[in-house]
């Protein structure tokens, strides 16, 4: 077993998910199959007025629109490679693979419930943490850090620009070596305090993996996956690793993960019975050794009785009463570690009844068992 193996393992107690203080998972999340891609724009008759279409918020000043300055990313022959060995240089994160400082965030109850695009000036003691993806550079991440900080937040850093074109070959496909290089910008960015404080609890790897047709045809397999995450070890012992797929399909691979941390359930009405569904995901997620974030397609995933137009075309939002009932059962499992709604949209969260039903089911997140993501 590898060193950052053992270290993974020693740490299983770390609970690295709180509510009453603010996470910020940067990522670029949409439903699981229904909802828009990171790369999608809204139906042209959508009645929401969602915050941003490429699952970004306009209006963080810290962090620039995510197209205006996309790396260079090398030309991918096409096979993925060995996992990179080459233990990086962690001297500028203060992470160098020693115990981590257990995070201030650890005194406080329960678990996040936060909201994928929602800027850092909108987090609150309700909306206690953010999903964030493209815009993020090395030269801005430092400023995204400090206005997440001062606002008792918590970060997860999708590192890979948020679009899937980004970490696509020509056909489609998915690239190791372009996410690979994304993810390298930021090997001198000074992260380490951020993680050792929880601002930073983890790193989002990639979206819905399981999806071939947004892939170029090929799913991002389970092992690929764990050699994402092994790579964003290398730089970062001590950072979570999560990424959008459910447990039961990382599950049925015979993926021994040693490096990925946690899996993700999102619900939306179309998946059945809601206390049935969770509860398969965290019996899956205990087998693999993994932890479980799970969370509401809040903008596309209601029954219709709402009658609030989706984000999507043909798609309904979420009513009040939808958002109690299945946040409710969600949150009765002691196993989760994290909640978040996609995403946010500030005409459906002005609404007066669902910024009652969310405050309610923060607080529920905010009495939840103090959970940790790595298993």
């Amino acid at each position: 077993m590898s060193a950052f193996s053992t270290f993974r393992h020693a740490r299983r107690s770390l609970v690295f998910f709180t509510a009453g203080t603010l996470l910020a998972l940067v990522a670029a999340c949409d439903g699981d199959t229904v909802g828009v891609a990171s790369d999608s724009t809204p139906a042209a008759d959508s009645t929401l007025a969602a915050g941003d279409t490429s699952t970004h918020p306009t209006t963080d000043t810290t962090v620039a629109p995510a197209d205006t300055a996309a790396p260079p990313a090398p030309v991918d022959s096409g096979a993925a490679g060995p996992v990179d060995s080459t233990a990086a240089d962690t001297s500028a994160t203060g992470d160098g693979g020693s115990p981590p400082v257990i995070e201030a965030a650890n005194s406080l109850a329960g678990v996040v419930y936060g909201t994928n695009s929602l800027d850092a000036s909108l987090l609150s003691t309700v909306h206690t943490g953010t999903l964030r993806g493209g815009g993020v550079t090395a030269d801005n991440v430092g400023s995204l850090l400090s206005a997440v900080r001062a606002k008792g937040g918590r970060i997860v850093l999708k590192l890979c620009n948020g679009k899937d074109s980004y970490v696509k070959n020509a056909d489609g496909t998915f690239s190791l070596t372009k996410w690979k290089a994304l993810v390298a910008r930021f090997k001198n960015a000074n992260l380490g305090p951020y993680i050792s404080d929880g601002t930073i609890v983890g790193h989002y790897l990639i979206d819905e993996p399981h999806l071939a047709n947004r892939w170029g045809g090929k799913v991002i397999s389970p092992a690929t996956l764990e050699e994402m995450a092994q790579y964003s070890k290398s730089i970062w012992p001590t950072m979570p690793t999560f990424v959008r797929t459910l447990p039961s399909w990382l599950a049925s691979s015979s993926t021994t993960y040693r490096y990925l941390d946690a899996g993700w359930a999102q619900y939306t009405s179309n998946k059945g019975n809601v206390s049935t569904y969770v509860s398969t995901e965290v019996a899956a997620a205990k087998r693999k050794g993994l932890g479980l974030v799970v969370g509401l397609n809040v903008l596309d995933g209601g029954n219709g009785s709402s009658g609030i137009a989706g984000f999507t075309r043909g798609k309904s939002a979420m009513s009040a009463s939808e958002i109690r009932t299945y946040s409710t059962a969600l949150l009765a499992q002691s196993y989760v570690c994290g909640f978040f709604n996609w995403m946010y949209d500030a005409r459906y969260y002005g609404r007066s009844d669902i910024k009652s039903a969310m405050a309610d089911m923060s607080s529920k997140a905010r009495a939840h068992a103090k959970t940790s993501c790595r298993q």
